[in-house]
Parts: C-alpha cells; structure tokens; sequence
C-alpha cells in the first residue's frame, strides 16, 4: 500500500501513522468556538487531533493536527505562516439541478461558503490575506456513473483559487482512492495516505449524507424564494 507525505520531513514520518493505534477522546474540546469539533489524542503525535467530517473545518492559532478522510470531497489546508494560524476545511459541492445540461449553477455557493469561512476564520484569529498558503486534497472518483463528482470538485476549487488570488504551494487532486489527510496547522506539513482498499461503506455512507443534506437545503431555499 503506497504512502504519501507532503511537507518537511513528511516522507520519513509517514510510515509511523498507519498502524492502528487506540485513539483518546479530550475532555476539554469545549474551550472554544469549535467546541463540536471531535478532539483525540494519540501517542505518536505531539499535538491534539481535531477531527472533521463533511462539512465541517477548523482553525487554531495553537499548534494543531487537523484530521480528515477524503473521498470525492475537497480539503483545503490553509495557513498564515507569519502569524502561525491555520485550518482545514472539508467539502463538496451539491449535484447541479440541471444535469443534461452539465452546469453547477448556484451549487458553486456552497464551495465558497466553506472556503470564505475557513478564510475568514483565519484571518480574525490574525492572518492575512496576502499571507495565505494553500494545499489541496481530494476529488477521487469513488462512484460510478457518468458523473464525476470528484473532478466537478477539483474543477470548482483550482478555479476559485485563481480567482481569488491565492497561492497552492502543494495539491493532490483525483485519482480513484479515497486519502487520509493529517494537517499541522503550525508548520503547514501534511500526511496523507491513499487508502487502496476500502474495508467498509464508512467514507461513501458520510459523503452521501452530506450530499443529501446540502441537497435537501438547497431544495429548501428554492422553495423558499419569491419571484417576482
């Protein structure tokens, strides 16, 4: 099973993240305003573990290990290397409402919600805009179909970034695996490990309902407007 690392010395720490460790819950998650965030502790890292799951990011000003699974969601790993403040992101966009017509219209909102809400988080615990460094992670084609969501993904993100004027100094897009992402918040390194086999129905049963619950929003708002 191949193993992967971007960031300083990633490759040599890598190996010593994929066995199976008992992890422990924190007591104390409730500190602050991620207090619904999942806490962990775990021997082999030096730092507290936030973990997030679809839809959900997080940002520390303290040194932290930001955890995720990916499968055909994007992460955004993003810091301010002056201020030492950084965060992580996980998301998708919604199925677009008209798909003969190959076209995310407005889903593309719920993308930048979850960008411009790690960002701004970033930036009122200090960054700045101007500071920012980006790695990307994700959009693995884990479904059949003639959709590929992941690639929608990976399409929306890379041209938000452009637009946007950020700097990507590191990204892993596609490929057909879903990936496991350990994020340090302080020095920007990042562990990541492409999980070629697939024990259980976990990483697609949470994309889909998150799927499903941005969908139903979606459907709610359009609903819920007013023409006139």
């Amino acid at each position: 099973m191949r193993r992967e690392g971007l960031g300083d010395k990633s490759e040599k720490d890598a190996s010593r993240i994929m066995t199976a460790i008992p992890l422990r819950l924190t007591p104390d998650a409730s500190r602050d305003d991620f207090a619904h965030i999942r806490r962990m502790r775990d021997d082999r890292f030096p730092h507290e573990i936030a973990s997030i799951l679809p839809g959900e990011f997080f940002v520390s000003r303290d040194p932290m290990i930001v955890y995720t699974v990916l499968g055909s969601c994007i992460s955004a790993c993003i810091r301010d290397p002056v201020a030492g403040v950084g965060g992580m992101n996980h998301f998708m966009l919604p199925e677009p409402k008209e798909k003969a017509h190959d076209s995310w219209g407005e889903s593309t909102r719920y993308g930048s919600y979850a960008m411009e809400s790690l960002i701004n988080e970033i930036l009122k615990q200090g960054g700045l805009k101007s500071r920012l460094e980006l790695k990307l992670f994700g959009a693995g084609k884990i479904y059949g179909g003639q959709i590929d969501v992941g690639a929608r993904n990976s399409e929306w993100v890379l041209n938000y970034v452009k637009t946007e004027g950020l700097s990507v100094v590191g990204r892993d897009l596609g490929d057909v695996c879903p990936r496991k992402i350990y994020y340090f918040t302080e020095s920007g390194r990042v562990l990541m490990k492409k999980i070629e086999q697939i024990k259980n129905r976990t990483i697609f049963e949470r994309e889909l309902e998150y799927a499903a619950k941005i969908t139903n929003v979606k459907k709610q708002a359009e609903e819920d407007a007013t023409l006139f």
